[in-house]
């Protein structure tokens, strides 16, 4: 099969890899349509997050079609169903599932991350194979297109993820710093919960332009920032800050535009080994700090009849569509944000 491999820090290209084959009871193939670009992929890209073994398959996102089933596949999907996933396997019966913390399922992997051998190949291929898959796995129900799919398994769910951490409420004033696929899709949650204001923090034009279409107020990361969240209230800050950056500059920002007793819900994934504020200064402030990666496998059950009935609108958010050949070509552009970039796929035969 053709799969899109990590080769080296900037360098991903697109190799022939064996297929997937059934090595667990509850395991299914899945023929994958589409496949996602996700800015945690960029990580090992860039070289922020190392150890990936050079060869594995990237991705964490992916829709397809259920085309082989383990001898003990239990939730009634069948051969031929059409089906999504989170970005993590999950059981489904341990402790964490069962409290709908997914994302740290004690029989869990990572799509998409391999290590001295040991770990799971990712979704950017034509065939993956799913561990756990009679839990892990979601039947697509009908009216639901590929693309909100896709989102539903990760970036909604993580954007969701994030404003429900921030505690929207009704008439709070928000700031989103970041504003890729998962920042935007924070705005949108916090709008459809309720927010009176959300601020979205940005270098990018288009993302900002894009903010300003979902109902946020846009700040230039580069010329404005703290003086006009305070401005507009009274001198506090914002109720909480949805990080989605995971560098320490966003940190800062975060930390400086809260208000004494708010919130930072931080799903940008941080690599330095240090803050960028102190335990004092948090403790001055009375800050809540939450973090960690989503349990998309919970939230996206939970949202999925929402996108379906039309509450949330994803059709926006995919700008660009790659054939798995492209590889090398897809993360080039989704990397350096060329052509206005915002999320990229790959699109299977």
């Amino acid at each position: 099969m053709k799969a899109a491999c990590f080769e080296s820090v900037g360098r991903v290209d697109c190799l022939q890899k064996p297929d997937p084959v059934i090595s667990g009871p509850r395991d299914a193939i899945v023929k994958v349509s589409m496949a996602g670009l996700c800015g945690s992929d960029l990580h090992p890209f860039f070289g922020r997050e190392a150890g990936l073994d050079r060869g594995t398959v990237m991705g964490h996102e992916m829709v397809g079609e259920i085309v082989e089933l383990g001898s003990n596949f239990g939730n009634g999907m069948q051969i031929g169903d059409r089906v999504f996933a989170p970005f993590s396997s999950h059981c489904g019966s341990c402790f964490y599932c069962e409290i709908g913390l997914t994302s740290r399922c004690t029989e869990g992997d990572l799509f998409g991350w391999v290590q001295a051998g040991v770990g799971l190949e990712g979704c950017q291929s034509e065939y993956v194979r799913v561990p756990i898959a009679d839990s892990t796995l979601m039947r697509v129900p009908d009216g639901l297109s590929d693309e909100s799919a896709l989102l539903l398994g990760d970036n909604f769910s993580t954007g969701y993820f994030c404003a429900e951490m921030a505690e929207v409420k009704p008439g709070g004033t928000y700031l989103v710093i970041g504003c890729g696929t998962v920042g935007l899709l924070a705005i949108l949650s916090a709008i459809g919960m309720g927010a009176k204001q959300v601020f979205a923090m940005d270098p990018v034009l288009e993302r900002r332009v894009m903010a300003e279409s979902l109902g946020a107020i846009p700040l230039d990361a580069n010329v404005v920032g703290r003086e006009t969240v305070l401005s507009a209230t009274s001198g506090r800050g914002a109720d909480a800050v949805m990080e989605l950056v995971g560098l320490p500059e966003a940190q800062k920002m975060a930390f400086d535009c809260l208000r004494p007793g708010g919130i930072m819900s931080v799903i940008g994934c941080h690599c330095t080994p240090n803050f960028s504020f102190s335990p004092v200064q948090a403790y001055d402030k009375n800050i809540t700090y939450r973090s960690g990666r989503c349990p998309a496998g919970h939230y996206m059950r939970l949202l999925v009849d929402r996108v379906v009935r039309g509450d949330f609108d994803l059709s926006p958010f995919i700008s660009h569509q790659f054939g798995i050949e492209e590889a090398e070509k897809a993360y080039q552009v989704f990397s350096t944000r060329a052509e206005g970039c915002l999320k990229a796929v790959f699109c299977f035969d």
